[in-house]
């Protein structure tokens, strides 16, 4: 097997690459109306479908979720007898958080410093681009040797299961031999990897009441029971002094045996100012792949402008626990709830919604489709050896489809290696990354194709 033809196929689609994946940046697709205009997510999903009928797709369809979002499938007809491989990807994106932080417009792909920025370059509008760019590439060089499924989703960053529960009443739609989620990344820039294991993910709302109204601090505070403060005081029981996460009831003490994540390179990549301190014990890859991870992602509270000297009435704030393999999400969302509702303080009126689960994913990385990936990222990163490793990050389809379909082999590889900085300001891609991994996967397929033959 050579790389040669593919690889060129592909070096020279490039330019083509870049522009595409300019036009897809430019939609403000976050699938989340009270924050973006619903029209952003239907224009990202219109430009999928178009370009997959670009590519010869038959039944091309943007499929209405049960979560309100539109998922966008296809289907590319390959030889008689030759296997199917569903690729994945999702068109949705986070907020850019605050615009005035980036660099250059979050919207707008600038290429800089050898990279191309723009929020979803490389999570996951990127990861759309590079399976064209796999397919284009075997159809300039033979042909495309299998069946094809593609299916973008429209709403994966909120988490609301609108593919999954859609997945779930037509198990016939995903079916497939093997499933190539490009939704993951490299441990860095250059370095091939397969993502083995995923957390799950347990995400709640919690409102605490202490006030008919807010209090004029001067009056009444010392004695007036505030909500924000019981709020800050019930969110620290969710740690211990060393930052560990403490959900009453929940491990904590689970190790990582497969690749490690040197400390000093952590704290580069996470870009951990001087001085502080990691949080937690044992390994880093313990800390981010093997136990379960809080966080407070928002928090609702007078801003520091504008504020008065009043004891607040009311406080609000959204928990996401990260839940690793071997752990059942919707337990770990059971101890999460009852933690808050036993650690709440002075008596305060306490609500907890359920706004999103997922449960952890594990692969199994002895499958034949994990040796034809590894051939074909040998020879697309030269000198270069395939790294299994984990994800803290959740993917809550991939544990549908296991379902779904559990003779299926399901690979997880994709653009969001460090420098990449998905979900932070200022995220980007490596244009390198792209095409090496496009070449692999385009390897990959070819590989996978002649392993089903025999």
């Amino acid at each position: 097997m050579t790389a040669r033809p593919i690889s060129e196929t592909v070096a020279s689609l490039m330019p083509r690459a870049k522009a595409e994946l300019t036009e897809l940046v430019a939609f403000r697709s976050v699938a989340d109306p009270a924050q973006f205009p619903r029209s952003g997510c239907e224009a990202a999903a219109a430009w999928v479908a178009d370009a997959l009928r670009a590519e010869d797709f038959q039944d091309v369809a943007l499929l209405d979720t049960p979560d309100g979002s539109q998922s966008v499938y296809g289907y590319l007809p390959g030889p008689a007898g030759a296997p199917t491989v569903l690729l994945y990807a999702h068109y949705d994106v986070q907020p850019p958080l605050d615009e005035s932080a980036w660099i250059s417009p979050p919207f707008e792909l600038t290429e800089r410093d050898g990279r191309w920025f723009g929020r979803g370059a490389a999570d996951c509008k990127g990861g759309f681009i590079m399976h064209l760019l796999a397919l284009r590439a075997l159809r300039a060089n033979g042909g495309v040797p299998v069946s094809v499924k593609v299916i973008a989703e429209g709403s994966e960053e909120q988490g609301t299961g609108g593919l999954e529960r859609y997945a779930e009443a037509h198990p016939e739609l995903l079916a497939a031999d093997t499933v190539v989620i490009g939704d993951t990344g490299n441990f860095r820039v250059g370095v091939p990897t397969v993502t083995s294991t995923l957390r799950g993910m347990a995400m709640v709302r919690v409102q605490l009441d202490t006030l008919k109204g807010n209090l004029h601090s001067g009056q009444f505070g010392g004695a007036a029971p505030d909500a924000l403060a019981a709020m800050i005081q019930l969110l620290a029981s969710l740690r211990a002094e060393d930052g560990t996460t403490t959900v009453d009831g929940l491990a904590t003490d689970a190790e990582w045996d497969g690749l490690q994540y040197p400390e000093d390179e952590f704290r580069a990549d996470a870009k951990v100012l001087d001085g502080v301190g990691l949080i937690g014990s044992g390994s880093v890859s313990d800390r981010v792949w093997a136990r379960p991870a809080v966080t407070v992602i928002g928090i609702d509270c007078p801003p520091v402008v504008g504020s008065t000297p009043s004891v607040q009435a009311s406080a609000r704030a959204q928990v996401s626990l990260r839940v690793p393999p071997g752990q059942d999400a919707v337990e770990a969302a059971k101890l999460l709830t009852a933690h808050l509702e036993s650690h709440t303080p002075w008596g305060a009126r306490i609500s907890v919604e359920q706004v999103g689960q997922g449960q952890a994913f594990r692969a199994d990385t002895s499958s034949p489709a994990y040796a034809a990936m590894s051939e074909a990222m040998r020879v697309a990163y030269p000198g270069e050896e395939m790294q299994i490793a984990g994800m803290g990050g959740s993917i809550p389809l991939c544990n549908t489809l296991a379902a779904l379909y559990p003779q299926a082999e399901i690979l997880l590889i994709g653009l969001s290696e460090p420098e990449a900085q998905i979900h932070a300001v200022n995220e980007s891609v490596s244009p390198r990354e792209l095409e090496r991994l496009s070449v692999a996967e385009a390897l990959f397929l070819r590989n996978y194709a002649d392993s089903r033959k025999g």
